[in-house]
């Protein structure tokens, strides 16, 4: 089958199309004939060897398609079934080897490309929301890039549990994407001191709850844009990994600091079950939305990884999987 692969670590360049073969599946394993797979900044780092894989590697984590075969002791899916899936790598290829406890039934409304979008960003944003602050009525949530795929879907959920929701961009064309999708206010961070403005639009109160998966250069001003008693959940390094800083800094206005990894909220089948089940009802209710950006064909892996670093995406980035 064609897959992409990775021999060495590197920019986009090293992302080849390939012959491959992954043999058959084991037990507990699903073959799965892809249709999409999604494209993630966690692919960029696990590329550039921020996050150490064992070469050669076919990248992607998340996909879609239909099961085609099943390893020894899998009773849950059978030939034929629609599937989504997150956290088993190789989804840029024709077909991925995965394990039947991470499979998600793909309702027959939603279509192969929304399939391979949701469910690591969708299952990232209802953590992030869910686990570290209860979402209040008119609680004030700051998310940085709002306008990129997780940010989009964050600003949605925040909007659907109430919240007033401040969101930061680079440019006036994604400020209005996050406000169609709902923020109420967006701060070019380009243009605006984001503390200064968080604080001037909450009369000084600041943000209950801010959401950064950008780290380095937004994590000091989290800290001073956090309002008593706030929380802040760093998921992600955008930019960098975020300068440590002495826990006593928190002290003065009790700050909780939470760092996220969709992985370890996602330990278990009935946990991947029950947070796609809320994503997916929220696409089927149609209060959340899917933004897919782009897609790409399985052999522009390079242009889509290119894309993503250059920051130049509004949403969620696609693969599709020839046949």
């Amino acid at each position: 089958m064609k897959a992409i692969q990775i021999s060495q670590y590197g920019g986009p360049e090293v992302l080849k199309l390939r012959e491959v073969d992954i043999g058959e599946p084991g037990p507990g394993q699903v073959l799965v004939r892809l249709e999409a797979a999604g494209v993630n900044f966690v692919d960029v780092y696990q590329r550039r060897g921020i996050y150490p894989v064992n070469l050669p590697y076919i990248p992607g984590l998340e996909g879609s398609g239909v099961v085609e075969a099943l390893g020894e002791g899998v009773k849950t899916v059978k030939p034929g079934d629609r599937v989504a899936y997150v956290h088993n790598p190789g989804s840029y290829a024709q077909k991925s080897l995965v394990n039947a406890d991470f499979l998600i039934p793909l309702p027959s409304e939603l279509s192969f490309e929304q399939g391979a979008a949701f469910p690591l960003q969708g299952m990232t944003a209802h953590y992030l929301i869910h686990e570290f602050r209860k979402v209040k009525e008119k609680d004030i949530v700051l998310i940085h890039a709002a306008a990129g795929g997780m940010g989009l879907l964050l600003v949605q959920w925040a909007k659907h549990l109430g919240a007033r929701v401040l969101g930061t961009a680079s440019t006036e064309e994604k400020a209005k994407i996050a406000k169609e999708a709902g923020a109420d206010e967006v701060i070019l961070y380009t243009k605006h001191d984001f503390v200064a403005e968080v604080k001037r639009l909450t009369d000084g109160h600041g943000a209950d709850l801010i959401i950064d998966g950008v780290g380095k250069t937004t994590f000091p001003g989290n800290l001073e844009a956090a309002a008593l008693r706030g929380n802040i959940v760093i998921f992600g390094a955008a930019s960098g990994r975020a300068d440590p800083i002495s826990p006593n800094v928190l002290m003065v206005r009790s700050l909780t600091v939470s760092g996220g990894s969709l992985y370890n909220y996602t330990s278990s089948s009935e946990e991947i079950l029950g947070r796609a089940k809320a994503v997916i009802e929220g696409i089927q209710k149609g209060w959340l939305k899917l933004r897919i950006d782009q897609v790409f064909p399985l052999e522009k892996a390079a242009e889509a990884h290119q894309k993503l670093e250059e920051r130049k995406t509004s949403g969620k980035l696609l693969l599709t999987i020839p046949k």
